[in-house]
């Protein structure tokens, strides 16, 4: 077993008790919770007469259902405006803090913790939504839940939860140009597989994440969850520290020293031990791109849809659904696949940073005309300042659609859906069958700034040549 990570002594910090059942009752340091994982559990706690003693831990925001070009009241969609009306009674009725549309903070709840300093190191997160792993780039444990959970941790915070293993995934070298946040993560499961995090807590390190902004290290951790692994996290560092320092909920000056040495203090040690060790090196790194119906079947740009032959035994069939699905042929190189629909947005790529890459990529030039292009930025803070910037008047003045925070196509739980057969190039974290809206609409995971010259040439194309 790992000895001296950084989840061992954030678990050994949170651990309440050890159960008969060989399980660790958790405390939840910080609970996240939006609109569609939390009826059914605030129902529960009112037919048991139970409250929510700990609400200071709690913070709720509105992001999956919310429509990104209107947000005029009612929803258009009666189900959508159910939802956003019972997160607001259940908020008021218990006292938690809500980022709502009128807040000046609403967004994904991935992107809103982060930016308001409640996201911090050495804490426990939960949140009703399997990409809680996102926080793990600040040094937490953080992981998604289901709605019976969401429940418990309102009701008690905390949680029955088994001890996972940690393999240690090690990023050297230097990336080459064209090649960002996205393409590591995509690279990482297109290696270790999807199952392959299974049981695993994975702890990003290296020379490549030690250059990374926080927004990189976000990126990668959000998708640990698409490689198995119900956690992934990066030790806290100097970037880290400058990046929480002064946001809202941060500590303050007074308390600020003391929270750095606790941060200090759960950084994995030079003596720790590791159930798994993985070494990857970026020299080699290309753009990636996914070709079929799991993130991690991709390629690199420059490469081919793979043969029969060229995929292990045990994949094979997921390799003939994902053609015949897709529509795309082995052998079949994926540089020059066309795309009918692009989407810049998700808790994955819908930060400051993944909206300059895309808008330097489409500064001055033209969304081809079959495309329709969709830019979402993950909060109202990321969308004031991407205005403040100009990049809005970029992105529309390219032809593509500025819009208002929220998922938007990325589980397509709002209007913003594929129609048909629509082919869509992504950089959001899932390209399963009908996951962005059609039960046959397919989807190519990117790079916000692949996507963006996808979104000029009207098919995947190589970043590089751009830039």
């Amino acid at each position: 077993m790992s000895k001296n990570t950084l989840y061992d002594k954030v678990w050994d910090a949170h651990r309440v008790v050890t159960l008969p059942s060989g399980q660790d009752q958790i405390l939840i340091g910080l609970h996240l919770i939006h609109e569609v994982t939390t009826p059914q559990a605030f129902s529960a706690l009112k037919e048991a007469g139970k409250s929510v003693p700990f609400t200071h831990r709690t913070f709720a925001t509105m992001d999956h259902i919310i429509p990104t070009q209107s947000i005029e009241r009612p929803y258009f969609d009666s189900q959508a405006e159910a939802m956003a009306s019972a997160l607001e009674a259940n908020v008021a009725q218990y006292g938690i803090h809500y980022f709502g549309p009128d807040s000046g903070h609403q967004g994904i709840v991935h992107v809103v913790g982060p930016e308001m300093g409640i996201t911090q190191p050495g804490m426990t997160i939960a949140c009703g939504d399997s990409h809680t792993s996102t926080h793990g780039a600040f040094g937490s444990l953080a992981f998604g839940i289901g709605t019976t959970e969401v429940q418990h941790v309102l009701e008690t915070q905390s949680l029955a939860l088994s001890r996972l293993k940690v393999r240690r995934i090690n990023f050297n070298g230097v990336l080459p140009q064209g090649v960002y946040a996205k393409d590591i993560i995509l690279k990482i499961i297109q290696v270790l597989g999807v199952k392959g995090g299974i049981g695993y807590a994975y702890e990003f390190g290296g020379e490549v994440f030690d250059r990374m902004s926080m927004e990189e290290r976000m990126t990668v951790c959000n998708m640990s969850i698409e490689g198995g692994a119900r956690i992934g996290y990066v030790n806290p560092d100097q970037t880290t520290y400058d990046y929480i320092k002064g946001r809202q909920y941060a500590p303050g000056d007074a308390e600020w020293a003391t929270a750095l040495a606790y941060w200090e203090s759960i950084k994995s040690s030079a003596d720790a031990e590791y159930d798994d060790v993985v070494d990857f090196d970026a020299s080699g790194m290309t753009p990636m791109v996914t070709w079929g119906i799991t993130p991690g079947q991709s390629i690199g740009v420059d490469g081919t849809i793979p043969r029969e032959s060229e995929v292990p035994d045990a994949e094979v069939q997921t390799a003939r659904d994902a053609v015949k699905y897709m529509k795309l042929t082995p052998g079949q190189p994926i540089e020059g696949v066309g795309v009918d629909v692009v989407f810049i947005g998700s808790c994955t790529n819908s930060r400051i940073s993944d909206l300059r890459e895309a808008a330097a990529i489409l500064n001055g030039k033209k969304v081809h005309p079959k495309v329709k292009v969709l830019v979402v930025p993950g909060s109202q803070q990321v969308k004031d300042q991407a205005e403040a910037e100009g990049l809005n008047t970029v992105f529309s003045e390219a032809g593509a659609e500025w819009r208002n925070p929220g998922c938007s196509m990325c589980l397509a739980m709002n209007p913003d859906q594929l129609v048909g057969d629509q082919i869509c190039a992504s950089t959001s974290n899932r390209n399963f069958m009908g996951r962005q809206g059609s039960p046959t609409g397919r989807t190519l995971l990117m790079s916000p700034a692949m996507a963006a010259a996808a979104a000029i040439t009207g098919y995947v194309t190589d970043v590089r040549k751009w830039i």
